[in-house]
């Protein structure tokens, strides 16, 4: 280095030396954590508490006596003191607890993954801030309810790069398009050429079930699986903004398309169904519960009728009998039920399965009643006395996912995860015919209004729709937007 160089190299650490030592002087020594992002304890804490720790620590099983479902519970502590000193990381019996090996580890070996570093640093930077909770918030609140409150839906891709689950299909009042379920929205097909017409989107990540009403509103059932269920009413028909031919509705803000939530539950709503004189609207779930609402003042009107708490598990079908009196339901506990509407008490449970029955119909007298599940097995049963099977019919070579009756004629029709979907007689139980062509479980079923055409949706992504007369097929299409199948 020249001896110019070396001067000007030595000015310029001067000036530098010089210009931190005036910071020093003016402003102090840099305190430790001062740049240090607030943490809040409802968007950054909470989260990983529910994750990792509500399923023993929640209301009901208190593992350690200790519930971490509300702020304030939390704070309690359970078995021991509170597990948080507000300001000490270090002495907050939580971090060791997320830290520790062996049988003394959080949460136990087997009942979830360790919480990361990035996790558990957090939670420390939470604590040695005060552990506070925002502002706001009452400390008694639940934070299941919170969380989801605070929760925004993402935009369905614009484009799929993989197909989406079809898990229900509806054909629109005038028969001349299908609705399917895609991820987080609505999808509206014109089935006889496979074009997209509109696409509606939704809080819920999918739909698993869906009733147009006669005033021509769709009734959707739906879910962020294991996170929260609703049930929500759309105007399909509302105006929206075309993109690429195509319009696009907002079924998450848009009061002009989605009109009315009817239930918020803290798990799946998997299926709906209409009474015939389309007064009673009823829905079953994960949370075991039956609701039915009267709804003969118009759905925006819909009052809580009763709630049904008759079934020891997971809800996974319900139908009205011809009468709109009785109802008809079934779940993961392996039986089907009659319930009387009227008296508000069970009149019949059918045991027979003895495996999870995932749906039921109900013959149009209300005298035979028809169940099917994982046993491959669709059966008839006595609906009105002692409720002995009357038939069981085999046929499908899998696990028959979904039931619907014909409305017109004495026809069942069956989706399984054979693949196939198959028209029964519902008289005596015989085969009629074999709607295939899907390559997938087909978890999706719908008849249309008229009769005429049969629809399907499977695990692919898959949608058929054949007629129910001869089993020819009218269209098939993939109701992903803008999957390519490599």
């Amino acid at each position: 280095m020249s001896t110019i160089q070396s001067r000007c190299f030595c000015v310029v650490c001067a000036i530098v030396a010089g210009a931190v030592a005036a910071a020093f002087f003016l402003f102090g020594t840099p305190r430790a954590g001062a740049q240090e992002k607030p943490v809040s304890f409802v968007s950054d804490v909470a989260p990983i508490f529910k994750e990792n720790c509500f399923a023993c620590h929640d209301g009901k099983k208190r593992s350690g006596k200790l519930d971490m479902t509300t702020f304030e519970k939390l704070m309690q502590g359970g078995s021991s003191d509170s597990p948080i000193a507000a300001g000490k990381p270090e002495e907050s019996y939580l971090i060791e607890l997320v830290n520790a090996k062996g049988k003394k580890m959080m949460p136990p070996e087997g009942k979830g993954q360790r919480l990361n570093k990035e996790q558990i640093s957090k939670i420390e930077q939470w604590i040695k801030q005060g552990a506070k909770l925002d502002g706001g918030v009452n400390a008694k609140a639940d934070l299941v309810r919170e969380l989801r409150m605070r929760w925004q839906p993402p935009a369905p891709p614009a484009v799929y790069p993989y197909p989406a689950i079809v898990n229900a299909v509806a054909f629109t009042p005038d028969n001349k398009s299908i609705i399917a379920g895609g991820h987080h929205e609505l999808t509206v097909w014109n089935f006889t050429t496979g074009k997209l017409e509109k696409r509606i989107s939704t809080r819920a990540e999918r739909a698993y079930a869906m009733q147009f009403l006669a005033d021509g509103k769709l009734v959707v059932a739906g879910a962020r699986p294991g996170q929260e269920g609703d049930v929500r009413v759309f105007d399909i028909n509302a105006s929206g903004k075309a993109e690429n031919g195509v319009i696009m509705l907002d079924g998450v803000k848009d009061p002009k398309v989605m009109l009315k939530q009817l239930v918020d539950a803290d798990d799946a709503v998997l299926s709906l169904a209409v009474s015939p004189d389309g007064k009673r609207l009823a829905s079953g779930g994960c949370d075991r519960v039956v609701r039915v609402w009267d709804i003969s003042g118009g759905i925006l009107n819909a009052k809580i009728d009763q709630t049904i708490e008759n079934h020891a598990d997971w809800v996974f079908g319900v139908a009205f009998a011809a009468d709109g009196k009785h109802l008809v339901t079934c779940g993961r506990d392996k039986t089907a039920k009659v319930w009387d509407l009227a008296a508000k008490e069970s009149v019949m449970t059918f045991p027979d399965h003895q495996n999870p029955v995932f749906a039921v119909a109900i013959k149009a007298d209300g005298k035979v009643g028809y169940s099917a599940g994982d046993d491959k097995q669709l059966r008839m049963w006595n609906a009105v006395a002692d409720g002995k099977q009357i038939r069981a019919v085999a046929g499908h070579g899998d696990s028959i996912l979904k039931l619907v009756a014909h409305p017109k004629q004495s026809l069942l029709v069956t989706a399984s995860a054979d693949k196939t979907v198959r028209v029964w007689n519902a008289d005596n139980g015989s085969a009629v015919r074999t709607l295939s062509g899907m390559t997938d479980q087909v978890f999706a079923v719908a008849i249309s209004g008229d009769g005429t055409m049969v629809a399907a949706g499977s695990y692919a992504g898959e949608v058929y729709v054949w007629k129910i007369a001869d089993g020819t097929v009218v269209k098939s299409f993939n109701a992903s937007p803008g999957f390519v199948k490599k």
